[in-house]
């Protein structure tokens, strides 16, 4: 089994003044991460590496420079705002389970390289911290200064200097060790704790789409609720949905370890139901098989063992919640087994959110909730008499996994402690000497090229590794605040912008008939109508409203601003971006060409065939150069991939395909990869879903429920000034039970 390597991190801190008194943050992160790769021979490795990012610059070590303060970095480079950051999900490694990331170039693909890391958790916290590493790159790009200039699509060398270690590792606090694999592999810590400021790209609140369900607390359990939803409750329905609510006293990463984990002894020790489980089939970094068996005797006087097969299926959202999806499955490798009666557990959900600002807290607490759907008859009857049968079903003793993990971690505070938190303040160390040079350097390597490099050879000494000496310029670094309040100050507004300011008002306003238009999917004419897209109003959507950068109040949304005048739904036997350009596109047709400006949405959806839902969203003025909508349109690929967020809403369909789905806005950019293409009178965002393994797993279950879902979509720029509040709607898509062999082919 091989030592799990976390990653620590250092939060940010105040630092001291600049040469002209003004003050600013520097952020740190490093700790120790798994290198992944493959050698020049073909041969995959391991290696456990430091890295260490500060500001946008990048070093990797074999040792903890701190406690080696002699020892040179073996990689180092330089992250760009081409810089993209894939989450894979769990990876089977020398027989233990790692959490991978994946770095590319969005513009060079082959560009890539891994790493990977022990728990969900750490993965997150490191790509937050390249986050800010690829906001530092922005807003350098965007001051034009001569200093920080460099060509970020070339590859870049630094060999003939080395860098002066020992005065970058001056001054820092060393990292809390807190165990020790085997030889000389240590795990460090990753939690950046209460230290470490909400990301700038979650939002507090629970949902983005107003509530479908209406919840009822029925009983309290063992300090856990039970809910039953009522809304639109039919009396002869043979299923009802339920969930149990609890608190659990640890943080979200250490909950959602607990669960996934299919180590007997500990599962024995919270779960009364699904101890025995065995992993039968790993069908991505996001999905598995898995095979349990119980013994009923508890439950019912019947003595048969039971067995049974599930999938699950895990993602984190954009605001820390990781979502768990469990549902029964069967499996070749796994067929009945004699003296067990294979059993079919309850469908159901967990959602583990993390709980901010909570008064009196002392540490990490998340919200961890379990939804299943069960027979309707039991559990009527045990909610009006307390029938003890149902307290001996399936359906209770999966609602009781909630109390079972709740004690469970209680009674282990290890569980809990496994992380601490290393700030290192910058105020009074010395530590500009490295960061310093890398300034001066004419040139450096990107960080993708760095890290994707041969680092395989065990036998090469440190020396052969390394770069040259570096002289130190003795100059102080000034590193800015890297949130986008501070990277976007070349972007803001010179006044307060509202909806009504985005299209210039001094142009004539231009009369726009859908009569002109027409897509390949065809425009609703009722609710009853099906294969078809409709427009609803902005109202069912919460966005941010006047006050939200003071009190995070959000407000239902209005009308869109932009008018949906077609959708085409294309299938492909390859993804195709630019669709904008093809000859049959209506934005090629006449009456396009007059349109002031059009807005082209294609997700790219991947299957067998390939789909593409292609959205067109026209504007019946010019769009104001100085709006947000403006700056979007004229702006970076980064800052695009910054602001441009969808809030999805199921309207009608399969509660597991709700889960899945979710109700919270979603920065595209970050979720996954998207590419812009702007001309003459508009700009096209290609959304590539399958970028994502996370999206992929998710749109394979939407797509088995297509035919009976109702979706709403909303597409808005989201604001972070004050003067860029409240936020508007850009355009709204109604898809009504769109069917798969509707699409019609794009030719090439």
């Amino acid at each position: 089994m091989m030592s799990q390597g976390g990653s620590s991190e250092s939060g940010g801190s105040e630092s001291g003044a600049e040469d002209k008194g003004f003050g600013r943050t520097r952020f740190e992160y490093f700790g120790w991460v798994y290198h992944l790769g493959t050698n020049s021979i073909g041969r995959e490795f391991c290696h456990l590496r430091f890295l260490y990012i500060r500001g946008k610059y990048v070093m990797m070590y074999k040792r903890d420079p701190h406690e080696n303060p002699d020892i040179k970095p073996i990689r180092r480079g330089v992250v760009g705002n081409t810089l993209m950051v894939a989450e894979l999900g769990r990876r089977k490694v020398n027989d233990g389970d790692l959490y991978v990331l994946r770095f590319y170039n969005r513009l060079d693909e082959e560009k890539k390289g891994e790493i990977a890391c022990a728990t969900a958790g750490e993965t997150r916290k490191w790509m937050e911290a390249f986050d800010q590493a690829k906001q530092q790159a922005e807003f350098e790009l965007s001051q034009n200064s001569t200093r920080y200039r460099f060509n970020l699509e070339d590859e870049i060398d630094l060999e003939g200097r080395r860098p002066r270690v020992k005065r970058y590792a001056h001054g820092l606090k060393k990292l809390i060790r807190i165990g020790h694999g085997p030889e000389t592999l240590v795990r460090r810590s990753s939690n950046l704790g209460k230290h470490h400021r909400p990301h700038e790209f979650t939002e507090g609140d629970v949902a983005d789409v107003v509530e479908a369900h209406e919840w009822r607390c029925v009983r309290t359990v063992n300090g856990v609720r039970l809910f039953e939803d009522v809304s639109d409750h039919k009396l002869h329905s043979k299923t009802v949905l339920v969930k149990a609510v609890g608190v659990v006293d640890a943080s979200p990463d250490t909950a959602f370890e607990v669960l996934l984990n299919l180590d007997r002894l500990r599962r024995y020790e919270w779960d009364s139901l699904t101890g025995d489980l065995e992993l039968v089939d790993s069908l991505s970094g996001h999905s598995d098989v898995v095979y349990g068996s119980y013994d009923p005797r508890y439950l019912s006087r019947w003595q048969s063992k039971r067995d049974f097969i599930f999938s699950r299926q895990w993602f984190r959202g954009q605001d820390g919640t990781y979502t768990i999806l469990q549902c029964p499955a069967i499996h070749k490798k796994r067929p009945p087994k004699s003296g067990y009666r294979r059993i079919k557990i309850n469908p159901s959900s967990w959602e583990i959110r993390n709980i901010r600002g909570l008064a009196g807290s002392n540490g990490d607490r998340c919200l961890v909730t379990h939804m299943l759907e069960i027979d309707s008859g039991g559990w009527f009857k045990w909610k009006l008499d307390q029938c003890s049968k149902f307290e001996k079903s399936i359906a209770y003793a999966l609602l009781n996994q909630v109390s079972g993990l709740k004690a469970y971690i209680s009674a282990n505070p290890a569980l809990t402690c496994e992380s601490s938190t290393t700030l290192v303040d910058t105020k009074t160390s010395d530590v500009s000497g490295l960061i310093g040079e890398f300034e001066d350097a004419e040139v450096a390597d990107e960080f993708y090229d760095a890290i994707a490099a041969d680092s395989s050879s065990s036998s090469s000494s440190d020396d052969e590794e390394e770069d040259g000496e570096l002289d130190s310029t003795g100059q102080r670094v000034k590193l800015k605040n890297v949130s986008w309040a501070i990277a976007s100050l070349a972007l803001k507004a010179k006044k307060a912008m509202d909806c009504n300011n985005e299209l210039d008002t001094h142009v004539d306003q231009v009369t726009i008939d859908s009569g002109d238009f027409s897509g390949s999917l065809h425009k609703g004419k009722g609710e009853a109508d099906s294969n078809c897209w409709t427009t609803p109003s902005g109202t069912g959507f919460k966005i941010r409203g006047k006050t939200y950068m003071k009190d995070s109040a959000k407000v239902a949304g209005g009308d869109p601003l932009l008018k949906l005048i077609a959708v085409d739904w294309f299938k492909l036997e390859k993804s195709k971006s630019k669709v904008a350009l093809h000859p049959k596109c209506l934005v090629q047709s006449e009456a396009g060409k007059k349109l002031p400006f059009i807005l082209v949405v294609n997700l790219q959806v991947p299957a067998k065939p390939n789909y593409s839902l292609v959205m067109y969203y026209a504007a019946d003025r010019p769009v104001n150069k100085n709006s947000l909508l403006g700056k979007f349109i004229d702006g970076s690929d980064t800052f695009r991939d910054a602001r441009f967020k969808l809030i999805p809403s199921i309207v009608q369909g399969y509660w597991m395909v709700k889960r899945a789905v979710g109700s919270k806005a979603c920065l595209l950019g970050k979720a996954v990869t998207c590419h812009y293409f702007k001309q003459d009178n508009f700009l096209e965002i290609d959304v590539d879903i399958g970028s994502s393994s996370v999206a992929r797993s998710i749109i394979s279950l939407v797509l088995g429920y297509v035919t009976s879902l109702v979706v709403d979509l909303a597409i808005l720029i989201e604001g972070r000034e004050e003067n860029e509040l409240p936020e508007y709607i850009l355009g709204t898509v109604r898809l009504n039970r769109v069917r798969l062999d509707a699409a019609t082919p794009l030719d090439s």
